[in-house]
C-alpha cells in the first residue's frame, strides 16, 4: 500500500497519471495458479470495489501486473529525490491500519515534517518515511519528536514499535514504553545470566 504522499512524489517525478486526489493505492498479488488464482483475484477486486475503491484493475499477465506495481517500485527513489529519508517501521493490528495512517498524517502535519508511508497492509506493518533536508537542525529535531510520537501512536493502537526492522538504537525508549518495566527487567536478567561480564554487544538494547 502507498499513501497519498508516496503517490504525489511518484507522480511529480514520473507522471504516471495517478489521480491527484487519490488517498492511497492498494496492490495485491495471488499465488494460486490457474482457475483458483483467477477466482481469488476476481474476489479480491470485487472486495476493493465494494470497499469504495475509485479505480480497480485486475492484471491477467505478468507484464500487466508489473506495470501496476510500477508506482511501488518507484516510491523510494521518488522520495529520496526530496531529501534524506529515514525509513522506519511500526506494526498495528490490521483493523487499526486506517487509524494509524491518519495518525501518521496528523503527526507529520503538526510537526511540519513530510512523512510518506509504504505499508504491508496484509499484516499491518507500516513504513513511515521521514524526509529531512540536510543541515536543518530545527527540522531534524521536529522529525525526532514526530518519530517518538509515531511509536507511541502504534503502541496506543495495540501495536508494536517494530514489525521487521528491529529495535536497534533508535527505538530503545519506545521498546521500554511498549514492554513496561517488568518485562524489560526480565530481559535484563536473562542477559545478565548469559553474559555476566557484559561482553556481548554492550550498551545496545540491553
Amino acid at each position: 500500500m502507498l499513501d497519498r504522499a508516496c503517490l504525489e512524489a511518484v507522480e511529480e517525478w514520473k507522471h504516471l497519471g495517478i489521480e491527484p486526489d487519490a488517498e492511497a493505492m492498494l496492490l495485491a498479488r495471488v499465488d494460486a495458479p490457474g482457475a483458483a488464482g483467477l477466482a481469488e483475484a476476481t474476489a479480491m477486486a470485487e472486495a476493493f470495489r465494494e470497499a469504495g475503491a475509485r479505480w480497480t484493475e485486475h492484471a491477467t499477465d505478468e507484464i500487466e501486473a508489473e506495470a501496476l506495481f510500477q508506482a511501488r517500485r518507484l516510491a523510494y527513489p521518488a522520495l529520496e529525490r526530496l531529501g534524506p529519508v529515514l525509513t522506519e517501521d511500526v506494526c498495528v493490528p490490521r483493523s487499526a491500519v486506517p487509524a494509524m495512517l491518519a495518525r501518521i498524517e496528523e503527526i507529520g502535519r503538526r510537526h511540519g515534517v513530510r512523512i510518506a508511508t509504504i505499508a504491508h497492509a496484509g499484516d499491518g506493518n507500516l513504513h513511515p518515511l521521514l524526509i529531512t533536508p540536510p543541515g536543518d537542525d530545527d527540522l531534524r529535531r521536529a522529525a525526532q519528536a514526530a518519530f517518538d510520537e509515531l511509536l507511541d501512536a502504534a503502541i496506543a493502537l495495540g501495536g508494536t514499535v517494530t514489525g521487521e526492522h528491529g529495535v536497534g538504537l533508535l527505538k530503545r525508549d519506545g521498546m521500554r514504553r511498549e514492554l513496561g518495566p517488568s518485562v524489560v527487567a526480565v530481559q535484563h536478567a536473562i542477559k545478565q545470566a548469559l553474559d555476566p561480564l557484559n561482553l556481548f554487544n554492550p550498551g545496545k538494547a540491553l
